[in-house]
């Protein structure tokens, strides 16, 4: 099985296209993109490959929008698969590079969404240098680069990870209050670089006037994630799309909130288009909540057929455990945007789990 499905086989599925029609259909002021250009990093990602998908529905759908985009990319082999439908739409450029290094791209760049980033745990332990850069150097870059063209908006993804850890009486995870966080663990090179990118956007704000805003994304799943991506509920969608035994590698008391990847997406463009320039919006789904077993369990019982069981195994070499027992979040001040999840969790990983068994054929 391949580690993330055809962007042309992804686009192709009704469900995806669901998806992606409910985003362009919301009630959000999308006239402020009328004539942009906006330059997505890291657009291969799981998070910002939606948002290209959905600014390009958007181009098509309404003629007087009229938007560009520019997606910055690692590997353009990877762009040209994930975005094969859209390789002939003269809205998309596609541009190869890290958002590390210095990036100038000719003519206007109105709007900037920064979400280049390693975001899985498996990157810390053997490339922590290259997870913190593109958050700290890149985010300094970009936000130059956004002063230099005049950008008129700048969304930067953070992520949930930036709290640390919370006691039990500070959840939900508000956006104001924040719990321990070692910064001379290798581990932190995620989050701590997470924090610095943010602080950059606030500094930008202060002295510059950057329109920069931010979003700290909780666990988010859905069609597109990587299945080697080696967070836990993507190694579950992986293994009931195969047949295969899910294996715990710790007891699965662990607790977060799993948000589906339309609703974090519909959440990110109300946060660009509405949010208020110099804050942070939690993104999650506060509804959503489940222990790490219990979602095994849940994924287990959609599909019985399957005849996929639950075990538990000793961690792998190299796995560096997460030392946050809870993490869910306060959304008030992202739903005064108008936003309010609507997939819970059966109904998100099911969609999730039968475009992975279309496009891949599932075991049974």
């Amino acid at each position: 099985m391949n580690a993330a499905p055809d962007g042309g086989l992804l686009l192709d599925h009704p469900l995806y296209r669901e998806d992606i029609a409910q985003i362009v259909e919301t009630d959000l002021p999308w006239d402020a993109l009328a004539g942009r250009t906006v330059l997505v990093t890291g657009a291969n990602g799981f998070l910002p490959a939606m948002m290209v998908d959905a600014l390009l529905a958007l181009a098509k759908r309404r003629a007087d929008v009229g938007l560009g985009v520019l997606a910055l990319v690692r590997s353009r082999e990877r762009a040209e698969r994930r975005f094969r439908a859209h390789l002939h739409d003269r809205a998309l450029t596609i541009f190869e590079g890290d958002a590390a290094e210095p990036f100038d791209p000719p003519g206007a760049v109105d709007v900037v969404i920064h979400a280049a980033s390693q975001a899985s745990p498996r990157y810390y332990g053997v490339d922590p240098v290259g997870t913190a850069a593109p958050n700290v150097i890149g985010t300094m870059r970009l936000l130059d680069l956004a002063r230099r063209k005049n950008a008129s908006r700048f969304l930067y993804f953070s992520s949930s990870e930036v709290y640390g850890a919370l006691a039990p009486q500070e959840q939900p995870a508000q956006e104001t209050v924040f719990g321990r966080l070692d910064p001379a663990t290798q581990r932190a090179c995620y989050a701590e670089s997470k924090r610095m990118g943010e602080t950059l956007c606030v500094a930008h704000h202060a002295q510059y006037g950057a329109q920069a805003v931010i979003v700290r994304p909780f666990h988010t799943y859905g069609p597109g994630m990587r299945l080697d991506d080696g967070r836990v509920f993507a190694d579950f969608v992986r293994d009931v799309v195969t047949g295969r035994d899910i294996v715990l590698n710790s007891d699965g008391s662990a607790e977060r909130a799993f948000c589906y990847l339309a609703d974090a997406v519909r959440a990110f463009f109300a946060v660009l288009l509405k949010g208020e320039a110099g804050l942070a919006y939690n993104v999650g789904n506060p509804e959503a909540v489940a222990s790490v077993r219990a979602l095994a369990e849940t994924l287990i019982g959609l599909y019985p057929q399957r005849g996929v069981s639950l075990r538990s195994s000793v961690p792998p070499s190299g796995y560096i455990p997460s030392q946050i027992q809870r993490s869910a979040p306060d959304t008030t001040r992202l739903e005064a945007l108008g936003w309010r999840p609507t997939v819970g969790i059966a109904e998100g990983f099911k969609r999730t789990i039968d475009i992975y068994s279309d496009i891949f054929g599932a075991a049974a």
